[in-house]
């Protein structure tokens, strides 16, 4: 059998679960990644528990390398941990501080709200954790003495990273191998956070494929998009639900709604409010803590956003922002909304709308005119969202926790507001290598999205290859 080579446990035929194992020999490999199947990809036919079971052996896995914190890179870490996985986790040092912050959600919602339990896990966790720099090289414990492995900045998320694994050419002993791991690469001019650092070279390019037969409004115009349907949509006195992920795209929307707010100072969204006056609502704990993280991390924001600190601006904690923490002070909100008619944006999460409080909202929402669902970011197959997005253009209705609701609401999707790369900035990351890769595979996407990438790719010489 020839090394090295790799093993795809998830994400290879969608865009959830995303989990490899790269063998660098036969007695020597790591993983990269440990997610959650979401949708129709949630054990592809097993039950839900069941599919976030460890199903390959752990013989011969050195370490676990991970990408970013999303739930579907990182939700599946507790079963690998409780399937007998004792190694290191490396991680960006970001990631480090953000990670136990997931995995304690993870484990209440699908495991255990036994807080004994949760915190003894997390403390074990974290003595597995190795934070690393950006840019660093560091030897892999435990594995081939030639082996070593970089985080370099990805852009998606704050932490995210794509992951270089070094080590000596199976075929020349003088020569040395790079695999590279995209994770989640981010789009280019996105708020808050730097573009991704270009890729210099690579043997094996590992490159998700989500947006691979698609491309992105440019951030002015997107943002002009929002504030329109914002002002379209408050003018009726309802409720703009955005669901949305706790980490990642809540903060970047903040950043963005400040910054149509800081500019419409003054100025009427219609007669009885203006900009001012508008609430905006996160609902979810896990979203604040994030964006606390987010505000201490200020040394991996962009330019851009240190220089709105600079000049007396807080782009995540200003005055119209309002936190909603406990479970109490979320039903009172819901109720309120939806008795009131308040004008107000809220922000929950799950972004898929397949759990957390923002069902709740859909519950007491979907059935009015008065209110909108906006959508900005992927829906995956077969979840709820999905469903939403399907069905809210008919009248139809969708399944939540067993009961099916009339969608009455307006349903609006947004698809300029994404964390992941769209194709043009895909073919940019590999086309600014100094050299090309001897082989790209594309994993992290459906099967359209992979083929229209694959087809962008070899019209320009490269050598494709799909999951």
């Amino acid at each position: 059998m020839h090394y090295p080579r790799l093993i795809h446990h998830g994400a290879v035929d969608g865009v959830t679960g995303s989990c490899h194992q790269y063998f660098v020999s036969e007695k020597h490999s790591v993983l990269i990644d440990c997610g959650l199947f979401q949708g129709v990809e949630q054990g592809r036919g097993k039950a839900g528990a069941d599919s976030a079971q460890i199903n390959f052996p752990l013989d011969g896995i050195q370490a676990l390398l991970l990408t970013h914190v999303h739930i579907d890179h990182a939700g599946r870490i507790p079963y690998l941990i409780a399937a007998g996985f004792k190694g290191p986790i490396y991680c960006s040092k970001a990631s480090a501080l953000l990670l136990p912050l997931v995995l304690e959600d993870a484990l209440k919602m699908g495991i255990t709200r036994d807080e004994k339990l949760i915190t003894g896990f997390i403390q074990a966790v974290s003595r597995q954790l190795r934070p690393c720099d950006y840019g660093r090289w560091y030897p892999l414990e435990g594995c081939a003495d030639t082996s070593s492995i970089r985080f370099q900045n990805a852009g998606h998320i704050l932490g995210s990273a794509y992951i270089e694994i070094r080590h000596h050419n199976p075929m020349n002993k003088e020569l040395y191998y790079k695999a590279v791991f995209s994770g989640d690469l981010g789009a280019r001019d996105t708020p808050l956070l730097p573009d991704p650092t270009p890729l210099e070279e690579a043997n094996l390019l590992v490159l998700e494929s989500t947006y691979g037969d698609k491309n992105h409004e440019d951030r002015k115009s997107r943002q002009q998009r929002l504030q329109h349907v914002l002002e379209k949509a408050l003018k009726d006195n309802g409720t703009v639900l955005i669901p949305a992920f706790s980490i990642g795209r809540t903060q970047e929307l903040l950043y963005e709604l400040e910054d149509i707010v800081h500019r419409m100072q003054g100025q009427a969204i219609h007669k009885g409010l203006r900009w001012e006056q508008l609430d905006i609502i996160v609902d979810s704990p896990l979203a604040a803590n994030f964006t606390a993280v987010y505000q201490e991390l200020k040394q991996y924001w962009d330019d851009e956003a240190k220089q709105k600190l600079k000049s007396g601006r807080h782009p995540l904690q200003f005055e119209q922002l309002l936190t909603v923490k406990s479970h109490d002070d979320h039903q009172k909100v819901v109720q309120h909304l939806a008795e009131t008619g308040r004008p107000a944006i809220v922000i929950a999460a799950s972004g898929m709308c397949a759990g957390g409080r923002v069902v709740n909202y859909l519950k007491a929402l979907l059935s009015s005119t008065r209110h909108q669902i906006l959508f900005i970011g992927y829906q995956a197959r077969g979840t709820p969202g999905a469903a939403i997005l399907q069905q809210g253009q008919t009248g139809g209705y969708v399944e939540l926790d067993g009961q099916g609701y009339t969608i009455n609401a307006e349903v609006i999707q947004l698809s300029g507001y994404s964390a992941h790369a769209d194709q043009q900035d895909l073919l940019h990351f590999v086309e600014q290598m100094r050299s090309p890769p001897e082989q790209i595979r594309l994993v992290h996407g459906d099967m359209d999205a992979k083929l229209e990438l694959k087809r962008k790719l070899e019209s320009k010489g490269h050598k494709v290859v799909i999951g």
